[in-house]
Parts: structure tokens; C-alpha cells; sequence
């Protein structure tokens, strides 16, 4: 069994103003809340004349949830209501499979903006980034619409498209029809590089990520046959997720000390989390890469491992949301609100909230090709050049003016198509062959 045990169970939810009218006098109430019971008593008003007086009809329940949304979206961007069909979307989600696109996203001064797309959905191959801001859905505008709005419209039947227009940094922008899809998403994957390396890639945090890990550690030992030098721990585009799997995944790479720190209002309900005896990895040496799409779970990861010195952060810094949403089931119907109630520390206890990771070696994405010059000129082109005193040379070359020959640029078989995963293996490496000498 793993050695961490996670955090379980709902939070309960209390309905606004029911429990305090009915355990206390009216006299008492709005003595203790009178502003609380004059807002109420507003909200009433509003309603009642939304109901009497507006254009159409109106549906009740529809106005009472639109109420509790803007509540809670006035808050954060994090923190909204969660409808029946939101709520079970929501709970799919976490077990690792839903329907949609396969996009995290969030809402950004009235757009909506990509977090991450995720690893193999259509939103992936498509070729959507994180840091896309997503400015029409069929060619409707988001602006004006919430961002459970945006994202149930970006929700459909499997098989149907949707046009998103996305505005890219230094771009036009430009249309994208995706078609969508059911998301069954694999939390973890991983291979073998150069024979001597694990690469492990986790897309997300739900509840299929520690079992997946543990499975990669074992085969990746297996694989190796006792050559392993190190990993590399993919989190880049890694949106988060479960806050008890990225402690746990923080703990198979700790021998010992806190994972992360949460503290609620005024630090009430602060909770260390701790990281168990033994490191599942043996302590090989280990690189996480991030970039502006590991966002939350993410970054509690690599920010316990960088402040423990047991892992060296590569890559570009990381998205910056360093908060805890608690999903509170609401004591009617099966709806929820998903509430920020702590923001979480890393183990110097430093928030990252809107600043992010800083990578201890900064690496942006780029491709690594061959670049040749543009005129091939060679000694033996020039007018006069010395001849080879064993006389082998290309018959016609000397003596006379080369007209130059234009490279094209059709050959590119030397590129590298990942060049931070490149640097990361070769960093595992050094490290490796450094501890050795140590050792030795």
C-alpha cells in the first residue's frame, strides 16, 4: 500500500440565513446580521420583481442558481456553481474519463483562456496551447458569458464539431474546428529513453495517478535491467487536479519531510502534509519539467520536490494558481459549489499564487536542426587555390569561377522534436555520472 494516506470525505454545506432563522428570534436576528438580512430582503425584492414585471416568464430555479453563480463568481475564478449534470461531469473528471474537447480552461478579463490542452484529445491534436484565450464558440462570442457557460457549450454530442476562434500571441486570430470526442485519458505514461533513462509523463491528477505510477517505476526498473541512471517527471501541461494524488505523488520521491502546507482564512484549518519513510525512486536523480501549463497539482510537486533539493526543475515557469477548492454538496438536489477555501505553501513556505515556479534551469521549447550555409563554397572553388599535392581532387574545380548552388531547406532529418525533454535526459545523465564520481 502506499505509504501516504489521503485526505477523504465532503465538505457539509450550511444554506445562507435558513439555520439562523430558524434557531434564533426575529428580534435577535437582525439585531446580530442586520445587513445580512437587509441584503436578503433586497435579493427578495429583485426577484419578486423579476418574476412579476419582466418581458417573459421567467423560471424560478433558474433565477435562484444564476444568484448563487454570480456569488461565487464574483469571488475567484475558481470558485462556482455546480449544477446536477455539472456536478457528475465534475466526479467523471476525476476518475479520468468525460466527454468534451479535452481542454482545461479558465476565464481571464471576460475570455476564456486555455490552461492546458490534455495529452490525446482532440483539443491536443488540433493543436490548441496552453495560453490560447478561446474568443468565439461557432462563431458566437464568449465575452458575456460565464465560464460554465462557455464550457457547456463547448460540451456536445460525441462526433459533433465546434469552431473555436482562438487569439494566439503574435498571431491573427484563426479558426479551429474540433470534433468531440469521449475523453478517456490515461493519468500516467511512460517509456524508456537511451535505455537509461525512465520518462515518466503525468497529464493530470485524478485517481487513476498513483496506481499509474507506481506501475511505471516497476516496469521502467524492470526495463532497465538495472541501468537506470535517473527520470525525467513530465508535468508540463498538467492542469492539476486531486490535491491527495499530488501529495502522494510528492511523497514517492521524498524520503521525508512536508509536501505542501494549506491554510484556510485568517491560517484557521491550517494542515501540514508530510511525506512518509522511503523513496520509491532510490533515490536516482530526478528532473521535472513545467512550462505556463502545469498549473496547481503541478506545481505542489515540483515545488516540494525543488524546496527538498531531490528534484531540479526544468522548463519555463509555471501557470501561478496556488489555491484549494473544496466541493461542497448542497443539502437539495444533487448540486455543489466548488468553493476556494485555502491556499497551499510550499515547504519553504512560499505561495506561488500568481507568481508560479521558477525552474532552477530555464529552458524554452524550441527545435534543434541542422543549419548549413546558404552557398556551398569550398576552397578548391577558389580562383588560383593550391592543388593537392597527391593530386586527388575533383576534376573542373580548380582554375575556374563556381557559380554558388543555393541550400534548400527540404532536409531536415536532424531535428529533435522535444529539445527540453532532450536536455532534461542529458541532465539526468550528468547528475548521474556526478553522484558516481561522489561515491566513488
Amino acid at each position: 500500500m502506499k505509504k501516504f494516506l489521503g485526505v477523504t470525505g465532503w465538505a457539509a454545506a450550511l444554506a445562507l440565513g435558513g439555520t439562523i432563522l430558524m434557531s434564533n428570534s426575529s428580534a435577535q436576528t437582525e439585531e446580530t446580521y442586520p445587513d445580512t438580512l437587509t441584503n436578503l430582503r433586497m435579493l427578495g425584492d429583485v426577484m419578486e420583481h423579476i418574476r412579476e414585471n419582466y418581458v417573459d416568464e421567467v423560471n424560478e430555479k433558474d433565477l435562484i442558481e444564476a444568484a448563487i453563480q454570480g456569488m461565487l463568481t464574483s469571488l475567484d475564478p475558481h470558485s462556482t456553481f455546480l449544477p446536477p449534470s455539472d456536478f457528475e461531469d465534475m466526479q467523471q473528471d476525476t476518475k479520468g474519463e468525460f466527454g468534451g474537447l479535452g481542454i482545461e480552461v479558465t476565464m481571464e478579463d471576460g475570455w476564456v483562456k486555455v490552461v492546458s490542452p490534455i495529452d490525446d484529445t482532440p483539443a491536443y491534436k488540433a493543436g490548441i496551447e496552453a495560453g490560447d484565450y478561446i474568443t468565439h464558440l461557432d462563431g458566437e462570442p464568449v465575452q458575456g458569458l460565464t465560464l460554465d457557460q462557455a464550457v457547456e457549450r463547448m460540451r456536445g454530442m460525441v462526433g459533433e464539431d465546434i469552431v473555436l476562434t482562438i487569439a494566439r500571441k503574435g498571431q491573427e486570430p484563426f479558426d479551429v474546428t474540433i470534433t468531440r470526442d469521449t475523453i478517456k485519458m490515461r493519468a500516467v505514461r511512460y517509456r524508456m529513453e537511451d535505455d537509461d533513462v525512465g520518462y515518466i509523463r503525468i497529464s493530470r491528477f485524478s485517481e487513476q495517478t498513483q496506481p499509474g505510477l507506481d506501475k511505471a517505476l516497476k516496469r521502467l526498473k524492470e526495463e532497465s535491467e538495472g541501468e537506470l541512471k535517473g527520470y525525467v517527471l513530465d508535468l508540463r501541461n498538467n492542469p492539476g487536479g486531486l490535491l491527495n494524488q499530488a501529495i502522494s505523488v510528492s511523497d514517492t520521491f521524498l524520503e521525508r519531510g512536508i509536501v505542501v502546507s494549506t491554510r484556510g482564512r485568517d491560517g484557521r484549518d491550517a494542515q501540514d502534509f508530510r511525506a512518509g519513510a522511503g523513496d520509491d525512486a532510490d533515490g536516482l536523480p530526478v528532473v521535472v519539467l513545467i512550462n505556463g501549463g502545469s498549473a496547481s497539482a503541478s506545481e505542489i510537486v515540483a515545488g516540494a520536490l525543488q524546496d527538498h533539493g531531490r528534484a531540479i526543475i526544468m522548463g519555463t515557469k509555471s501557470f501561478g494558481k496556488g489555491s484549494v477548492q473544496s466541493i461542497m454538496p448542497l443539502s437539495y438536489g444533487d448540486a455543489a459549489i466548488k468553493m476556494t477555501t485555502q491556499r497551499y505553501y510550499t515547504p519553504s513556505g512560499d505561495s506561488i499564487q500568481a507568481t508560479g515556479i521558477e525552474p532552477d534551469i530555464i529552458v524554452e521549447q524550441a527545435r534543434l536542426e541542422t543549419v548549413e550555409s546558404r552557398f556551398r563554397t569550398q576552397e578548391s572553388d577558389l580562383r588560383n587555390s593550391l592543388k593537392n599535392p597527391d593530386g586527388e581532387e575533383e576534376e573542373g574545380v580548380n582554375d575556374k569561377t563556381t557559380e554558388p548552388e543555393e541550400e534548400t531547406a527540404e532536409d531536415n532529418s536532424n531535428e529533435i522534436q522535444d529539445y527540453q525533454l532532450e536536455q532534461a535526459v542529458r541532465m539526468v545523465k550528468g547528475v548521474s555520472i556526478f553522484q558516481n564520481m561522489h561515491e566513488n
